[in-house]
């Protein structure tokens, strides 16, 4: 959104002349009083006028990330307005620092230290700015651009970046990470959008190709790129001299004998140039440069509320001091030991040196001031809080009165709409290109940033009066900016790595051990799978087999047994699965083809004001969620009742899909009912509903035990007469006294924790009207694939943007930390879960906190406390009465507190993996950054689960390696959930993979049969037994599950890609796999060009692979079952017999080839040395033959 042209206004206004006057002397300081609403608004206009540098500093960190979302809308010129965030960690602590606030700080010096473009903003709060970051001229040193033509030593290039911060990895998906495949780099610089892969001839750069993270394809060609530091504290650029000087300073004799041998070991490893986990600890020693030293000589300084910034850096700076004291005193830190935190009267002294200073402050200090002030007229705007009728009276008064009125809001039509009604006519542009007229009424969509508050200028001539959605509905959300995501997920499905359990379909559950070759005779160009199964068997499985390996995944944390090969062991579980599979699918598809024969209501098409409430939705839709909105409404327009299921983690947008199908019923005139599991949840979905239909006559109520016998009895009237449009309630609404007047649709949030005489009821409800099912466990795409037929459901995968990852740090039991932790959510407002999951000493453990925390109000919550007394307490706490819930596992069950972004777990080493990504999903529920403190004991070691659990929680900040892992782990269980617990037993006994295998094809036979209608004679409910259905199928599934060997080719080349030209194991399974999944001669092509893409030109080995899969896919179009090479022929071998037709294709085939009834053979001497491509000629003229034989017989019968 683009709000520049309103500067227009402010810019004649005699108050801000004078400011901009006097900002423009070489050397000033000066102060303006400004309300905040206003702020942004004038800084955009300072900014527009001066045409300067400005670094605008604010108390703390979240203003200054929402001052730098409004100034994005204020400018409309986002490239130039930067966020310097504080890096988040304590100074003295092990944390590790949060990668992409180290790249938005690297973005932001950049940005300072550039001479191109519009001069930079740098938006930054009082710490941030005394953190101390990469010093300047190292910074100018480093940073660089390569272009093609440049002449380079790529080991000293290579070298360079890897101490510039880069990380080296197989392939390159996010920012900070750079790849090297022989003379191919790839690199993703820092404040780049797109990766680049940079191609080397000998040592000359011969061309820079930007590429798609996800697909790894190159889009467009440069001729140079940018190269920023990675990292800001970078131990291999610092002066060594200045490090010894340092180390001379501390001393460590005060330190236990582990942590000095700890510190000394980290230390020379640093200085070696390894990585250490734990390099925020000794940032103080590298890091010696300001954000101030970046800022150029001629720039604008502007402190907001200068004494606020003061205190809360002298706050900071005291909570330095006593972590740095107890952890002296401990032991656990030598002394002097240097911080990166710069003292506030360094700081201080160096904004005061700055030549050209600007003070904002929001009120007068009339009485107090002896300097000039200069106080520009703006005011706070009116607020109309949803009465629309008061809101139309004011703006025309006040267009009347020459003022120009400008609403921003997401509801822009339906704002239109409501003046119109009222007789107010008002402009609508599509963006505001010229600054408006006085006495008019102008409303604006909004749309990517958020632009702040609203607010009135009332100088004379230039009257002008914004106002968002807060101060005309009561209530505003900001539309999110897209964030980029660099996660492939097909590279995730089928990663596997030594040590895994695997499935062979044919031999049953083994383990993975490496690639190989079976003995030495074996082709050397040839690679296989090992695996390794019970009682050290191993299995050598060829490359052109990988399709019939999955990884092994099932619902539970103890291994697999490994099968024994040549035994009945496999072929029986299979068989036990097979069945169970088959009886679920009837069950399923019975019930299924009953709902078919119920006549239900069909809803109309949307209506305009559908459209509107769709379009104030104040985030961006994730694909997902339009996939699944269309489905739903495609689903109520449809006559059959709806029965649709949609699965998708928490806070996916679930409830958005609910409300527009709740108000689509609504809008048909009829009822809706929404049943949740607990009573505050039910309070929370009344919130949400409340505030986005407020704009329209829709009547909503609660019924659950948090209202009185009376009010109950009210509602029920109320619901039997028709007044109510919509009611939320617990299972209270499905009890008998319970009567609607009109029900269109029911909606189940979490039907896996109802009861099952609640499901009976729910059942009958199912046949009769719509019902949306949601639910917070993720299934598995495969599950949700094999039950397309027999189950409606949708499911959301994508997360939605602007979702900060979660930042999760693994630290040992501190009363430090857990002060420090809980401190700073305090300092920004917000509210934290401590989970401690032993009811029998909780009381205990709030004591504690209470003892260590005396600042915070501290509640207790857990499931032996009563329903009652337990919905009080997540009550309570979700109305802000409490900062700290010390609770139970309790909180897993999908409570939304938008205002708790702090999770502390205690004996985190003794969760499973999803329950901790589970409780971690409880936080970071809206923009602000969230935390999850992972607390170990302190002396007791970890067992090698526990510590490979939790390094796979570190990992899954980001959606990386520990996120894929928990999301396998937890979409197990959810579909254990959804299939029920008799058929976990055997997910066990077949891996996951097979199982839904098995699961699909039942479903798919069973249709086959219903839909031929083999046995019209016993018909049930409209369809067959759920006992004659499974018998009919009964021994089919077995031949769908042994797979199609394909074409068989063994004509003794190699064929392979070989370890040299793709090094990295995981990459080249994938490649593999997905030639092998290959259908269409096409992709080949597509595949051949990708891979010279990536990895330079195709060696032999790898053209030659690309051959046989070409041909194999030929012979198969030609009905050739194999071929086979015999000393001097090929021989093809036909899966059909040629009969009559053998010598019209001995005609076609030519010379070359002698046709017999089974079989074609090619001699070698006559198809000469390169007999390969002669033979791949046979082969497509064989499938051209086959092509015209058919096109002839289907001619010949539809003439006949």
């Amino acid at each position: 959104m683009n709000l520049a042209a309103l500067s227009s206004f402010l810019e004649p206004v005699p108050q801000f002349q004078q400011l901009r006057d006097d900002l423009k002397r070489p050397q000033v300081s000066t102060t303006t009083q400004v309300v905040s609403d206003g702020l942004p608004y004038v800084l955009a206009t300072l900014w527009k006028v001066l045409e300067t540098p400005m670094l605008i500093v604010v108390p703390r960190p979240e203003q200054a990330s929402r001052l730098h979302e409004q100034l994005q809308a204020w400018t409309g010129a986002e490239d130039s307005i930067h966020h310097f965030p504080e890096t988040e960690t304590q100074p003295f602590e092990r944390q590790v620092t949060d990668i992409q606030t180290v790249q938005q700080r690297i973005r932001a010096l950049h940005a300072l230290n550039s001479t191109e473009g519009r001069p930079p903003i740098v938006v930054t709060s009082a710490v941030a700015l005394a953190q101390r970051t990469l010093s300047q001229e190292t910074f100018e040193n480093i940073e660089h651009t390569i272009s093609v033509g440049d002449q380079v030593d790529l080991e000293d290039t290579l070298d360079l970046w890897r101490r510039m911060g880069y990380r080296f990895e197989a392939s390159v998906y996010q920012p900070g990470f750079a790849s090297r495949r022989g003379g191919i780099i790839d690199v993703f610089p820092v404040g780049a959008s797109l990766p680049a892969r940079v191609e080397l001839w000998g040592n000359e750069i011969d061309s820079i190709r930007l590429f798609d993270p996800n697909t790894q394809r190159s889009i467009e060609i440069v001729d140079h790129v940018d190269i920023m530091p990675a990292h800001e504290t970078l131990p291999a650029m610092t002066d060594h001299d200045q490090i010894d000087a340092q180390m001379s300073r501390i001393d460590i004799s005060n330190c236990t004998q582990a942590y000095q041998e700890r510190i000394q070991e980290e230390f020379s490893q640093l200085l070696d140039g390894h990585e250490v986990d734990d390099l925020n600890l000794y940032a103080g020693f590298f890091n010696h440069g300001t954000l101030l030293d970046y800022f150029p000589k001629d720039g604008l300084v502007v402190t907001h509320r200068p004494t606020d910034i003061a205190s809360v850096a002298l706050e900071t700076e005291e909570r330095i001091h006593e972590l740095r004291e107890v952890k002296e005193q401990r032991g656990e830190l030598p002394a002097n030991f240097p911080s990166f935190h710069e003292p506030w009267v360094e700081t201080g002294s160096h904004l005061d040196a700055v030549a050209r200073r600007l003070q904002t402050t929001i009120w007068g200090e009339d009485d107090l001031t002896y300097r000039q002030v200069h106080r520009i007229p703006i005011s706070s705007a009116p607020t109309f809080l949803g009465k629309l009728d008061m809101f139309v009276e004011e703006a025309t008064e006040l267009t009347g009165d020459g003022h120009a009125v400008v609403a921003i809001t997401s509801h822009s039509k339906r704002l239109t709409e409501i003046l119109e009604d009222y007789g107010a006519s008002a402009n609508l542009p599509a963006s505001l290109d010229k600054s408006p007229e006085p006495g008019t009424l102008t409303v604006l969509q909004a749309e990517g940033a958020s632009f702040g508050d609203g607010f009135t200028l009332p100088s004379v001539g230039h009257k002008l009066i914004v106002l968002g959605d807060t101060e005309i509905f009561g209530v505003a959300k900001q539309r999110r900016t897209a964030r980029r995501t660099g996660v492939r997920w097909d590279a995730f499905l089928e990663e596997i790595s030594p040590g895994d359990h695997v499935v062979h379909v044919e031999h049953g559950i083994g383990r993975f051990v490496g690639t190989g070759r079976p003995t030495e005779n074996t082709d050397p160009t040839a690679e296989y799978l090992i695996l390794q199964y019970s009682q050290g068997d191993k299995l050598y499985v060829p490359m052109e087999h990988l399709d019939r390996v999955t990884p092994y995944i099932a619902p539970s944390d103890n291994p697999p047994h490994l099968t024994r090969l040549g035994t009945q062991e496999w072929s029986r579980a299979k068989a036990r699965a097979e069945r169970s599979t088959r009886e679920m699918a009837a069950e399923l598809l019975s019930l299924y083809a009953a709902r078919e024969l119920v006549e239900g209501y069909a809803h109309g098409p949307d209506s305009p004001w559908q459209a509107e409430l769709e379009e104030s939705f104040p985030f961006e839709e994730t694909p997902d969620q339009l996939a699944t909105i269309a489905e739903v409404k495609a689903d109520m327009e449809n006559t059959k009742p709806m029965d649709r299921l949609v699965c998708g983690d928490v806070g996916y947008g679930k409830t958005e899909i609910a409300l527009r199908a709740a108000f689509k019923t609504v809008m048909d005139g009829k009822q809706v009912a929404v049943l949740v599991p607990t009573t505050v949840l039910a309070q929370q979905h009344y919130v949400t509903f409340s505030q986005r239909l407020s704009a329209y006559p829709t009547k909503i109520d609660v019924l659950s035990r948090f209202r009185t016998a009376k009010e109950q009895s009210n509602i029920v009237d109320a619901l039997a007469s028709g007044q109510i449009d919509i009611c939320i309630g617990t299972h209270r609404i499905i009890q008998k006294d319970v009567r609607f007047k009109d029900l269109g649709l029911v909606i189940v949030d979490e039907e896996q924790r109802f009861g099952v005489g609640h499901k009976e009821r729910l059942k009958r409800l199912r046949q009769e009207v719509d019902v949306l099912t949601l639910t917070a466990t993720p299934i598995p795409r495969t599950l949700h694939m094999s039950l397309a037929g027999v189950r409606d459901m949708s499911t959301m995968e994508t997360p939605p943007e602007e979702r900060l990852p979660i930042k999760t740090y693994v630290s040992e039991f501190s009363d430090e930390l857990i002060r420090e932790a809980i401190l700073r959510e305090l300092d920004r407002e917000g509210q934290i879960y401590f989970l401690h999951n032993r009811v029998y000493n909780i009381a205990y453990m709030a004591d504690y906190i209470r003892r260590i925390v005396p600042e915070a109000e501290v509640g207790i919550a857990h499931g032996q406390m009563g329903e009652r007394g337990l919905e009080e307490a997540m009550a309570d706490f979700s109305e802000g009465k409490f900062d700290v819930l010390v609770c139970t596992t309790i909180i897993e069950s999908g409570l939304d507190i938008q205002n708790v972004n702090t999770l502390i777990v205690n004996r985190a080493d003794a969760f499973g993996l999803a329950q901790l990504y589970q409780l971690r999903g409880r936080v970071g529920r809206s923009a602000r950054r969230a935390y999850t403190y992972l607390l170990i004991p302190k002396t007791q070691s970890l067992s090698e689960t526990a510590e490979r659990r939790l390094k796979a929680m570190m990992a899954a900040t980001e959606l990386g390696a520990g996120f894929r892992i928990a999301m396998k782990d937890l979409e197990i269980r959810g579909a254990g959930n959804i299939l029920g617990a008799e058929q976990s037993g055997n997910i066990h006994a077949v891996g996951f993979d097979l199982y839904t295998k098995l699961l699909a094809t039942a479903v798919e036979e069973l249709r086959a049969q219903r839909d031929s209608g083999q046995n019209e004679t016993s018909q049930v409910d409209g369809g067959l037994s759920v006992q004659e259905l499974g018998d009919a199928v009964d021994g089919k599934i077995s031949e769908v599950m042994s797979p199609d060997p394909g074409v068989g080719v063994d004509i003794g080349i190699p064929a392979s890609l070989p370890a040299e030209y793709i090094a990295d194991l995981p990459v080249r399974l994938i490649l593999y796999q997905r030639l092998i999944k290959m259908t269409d001669i096409s992709t080949i092509t597509e595949m051949e060009d990708e891979l010279r893409d990536r990895f330079g030109p195709l060696p032999w080995q790898a053209q030659n692979l690309l051959y046989m899969t070409r041909l194999k896919l030929e012979a198969g179009n030609a009905g050739i079952e194999a071929i086979v090479r015999e000393s001097d022929r090929i021989v093809l071998r036909l899966r059909d017999e040629v009969g009559g037709g053998r010598r019209a294709l001995q005609r076609h085939l030519g010379r070359n080839a002698e046709v017999g009834n089974l079989q074609i053979r090619l001699n070698l001497d006559r198809m000469g040395a390169d007999w390969e491509k002669p033979l791949m000629e046979t082969v497509q003229s064989m499938a051209e033959f086959r092509r015209q034989l058919l096109e002839e017989f289907v001619g010949a019968a539809s003439g006949s």
